[in-house]
């Protein structure tokens, strides 16, 4: 080779002895992670209709609310309506939430109540409208004929499947060419649209709504499942709500008393917590208070993983696809995300007319969310 008296760094691409250094690893810095989806894992089964059901039931309830306009005088009140006059029978023994009187329901009229005042020796207190009855029990007598019976019907439940898709197409010359950082242009563009597909799949399953009409879907209406934030109501809370304490930004206290509310009305198990980043660090700051240096300590720990209160030990899952202003609050135990029998996420290779390769990539989901009032969740909440 000719002496030239050039360095290759000021000759460029202009000597063609210069080679290619080009890194065979492929960056990629878009999210695309499923925390949530992760934390549910696969499901032990499939669904097999596009409008997949299940089977909820309740006991019956003992509680009911006071609804007369001005029951205060606790000496002359025995006669007071209720919500729901069913949910009560003659012999139940009463108390109001927060009183320490005992009353015994006499007779019952539609949604009127005539009750003892005072029973077993209590004192009689003021009422007010709204207050919640606790129904403690029913005392039957001694040889008498059996109660009318009273049962709870079981609900059929259910959420659609919704179909995602993604396109792939690559040309002949594409697939011939050698290319960094890959061996066959056709699987790698298979993996990018299914991290994608995935990414996609976990923000409908905690955000996605259903069509208010023709939710089956036809040929103008897309079929779309419900997600986990519309299936929640019972325990669907805002800031500001009656009972929570006051403030918009998330302490110790606001998340016990949540967790507090959907453990009053329900036998769940709150075991996951799932927060977007904002939150994250809120939840994390609860631990300022009882942080302990060390004098050699290099290390500073500032991550809650997991949360410990009366009300369960759950776990911390941060999630970006959750919006930011909320607190979602599930027991795993009852979501489940089903795939439609056969239609898991897979490859469809597609006739192809000229000189590329073409495929579809195809899953169809739903989401399986039993008992919403096992579930919860807090908006509302100041994002910085």
């Amino acid at each position: 080779m000719s002496f030239t008296g050039k360095a290759t760094y000021t000759a460029g691409l202009s000597l063609p002895e210069l080679c290619e250094d080009v890194s065979d690893i492929i960056g990629i810095v878009s999210p695309y992670e499923t925390p949530l989806l992760d934390i549910l894992g696969d499901p032990g089964r499939e669904a097999v209709s596009i409008y997949h059901e299940w089977l909820e039931d309740s006991l019956l309830t003992n509680k009911s609310e006071i609804v007369d306009s001005d029951i205060s005088n606790p000496s002359a009140t025995t006669i007071f309506d209720v919500d729901d006059g069913g949910k009560f029978r003659v012999g139940d023994q009463l108390q109001i939430d927060g009183s320490s009187e005992l009353m015994l329901v006499q007779m019952i009229t539609g949604s009127t109540l005539s009750v003892v005042r005072g029973y077993a020796g209590t004192t009689p207190e003021a009422i007010a409208t709204g207050s919640v009855i606790n129904i403690l029990g029913n005392a039957a007598i001694e040889g008498s004929e059996r109660e009318s019976v009273r049962f709870t019907n079981r609900r059929r439940c259910g959420n659609f499947t919704q179909i995602l898709t993604a396109a792939v197409e690559v040309s002949g010359s594409d697939i011939a060419s050698r290319q960094h950082g890959l061996a066959d242009e056709m699987d790698y563009q298979k993996q990018e649209r299914l991290r994608e597909l995935l990414r996609d799949l976990e923000n409908i399953v905690i955000n996605g709504g259903q069509a208010v009409s023709n939710p089956q879907g036809s040929s103008t209406v897309r079929r779309t499942m419900k997600g986990i934030v519309q299936h929640i109501s019972t325990n669907g809370l805002h800031v500001g709500d009656s009972g929570l304490p006051t403030g918009n930004v998330l302490t110790e206290e606001i998340l016990n008393c949540v967790l507090r509310r959907i453990w009053e009305n329900s036998n769940s198990g709150i075991d996951t917590i799932v927060v977007n980043g904002y939150q994250k660090r809120q939840l994390n700051n609860m631990l300022n208070g009882a942080r302990v240096y060390q004098p050699q300590g290099r290390t500073v720990s500032s991550l809650v993983s997991y949360y410990e209160s009366d009300y369960g030990l759950c776990r911390v899952v941060l999630c970006r696809w959750l919006p930011k202003d909320m607190v979602l609050f599930l027991d795993s135990g009852r979501v489940s995300v089903l795939p439609l029998a056969g239609r898991s996420f897979h490859f469809k290779p597609l006739a192809s007319t000229g000189d590329y390769e073409s495929g579809q990539l195809i899953g169809e989901y739903t989401l399986e969310l039993k008992n919403e009032e096992a579930h919860g969740y807090l908006r509302g909440l100041s994002i910085g």
